[in-house]
């Protein structure tokens, strides 16, 4: 089984994943690590030295790579890989895609906090006063995308470990396994 997991920054895709993969007992990959150890640089690095265009190409060379091998495992994407090129539609032909979906106050309330902000450039520097704005205006932008997963779960008020119980319960049904 191939589980791809999507959604907006801070929406829980590297945790539920690990969780899942370690009850499943598949490995987990974080597609951004991944494509950091490919190409010997961070994502920040990336996007610095060889621009936006340079690691969207890559970051859907390494989807596919992964996504066309044999192996079973859990990916978590990051919140703009599904909504460039056809990269959904490569994710939902080749894997069992879940859109993690978070509302916009529950997403807000996650990314205000100074400890979340610090590790993600696209918003460190916008003040808290415009990061619903920000929000706002990416996840219209995004949803689009997110919407065309095979599942979705909403996240507000639950734990991980309860949002990855919905999730395992869901995935149940062996008409689901690819």
């Amino acid at each position: 089984m191939k589980l791809v997991f999507i959604g907006y920054m801070a929406s829980g895709k590297s945790s539920i994943g690990r969780i899942i993969a370690k009850k499943v007992q598949i490995p987990f990959i974080d597609l951004d690590d991944f494509i950091e150890k490919k190409e010997n640089l961070s994502i920040v690095e990336l996007f610095k030295t060889k621009g936006e265009i340079y690691f969207r190409k890559k970051e859907t060379q390494f989807l596919e790579e992964l996504l066309k091998n044999e192996e079973s495992f859990v990916l978590a994407l990051g919140g703009g890989t599904p909504c460039y090129g056809k990269n959904i539609d490569l994710i939902n032909e080749f894997s069992t895609s879940v859109y993690l979906k978070s509302s916009l106050q529950n997403t807000y309330n996650t990314l205000s906090k100074a400890e979340n902000k610090e590790s993600r450039p696209l918003i460190a520097t916008i003040p808290n006063d415009k990061l619903k704005e920000f929000i706002a205006k990416h996840l219209f932008e995004r949803t689009t995308y997110y919407e065309q997963a095979q599942h979705a779960i909403l996240i507000d008020n639950k734990g991980m470990d309860e949002i990855a119980e919905e999730i395992l319960i869901r995935l149940d049904d062996p008409a689901l396994k690819k």
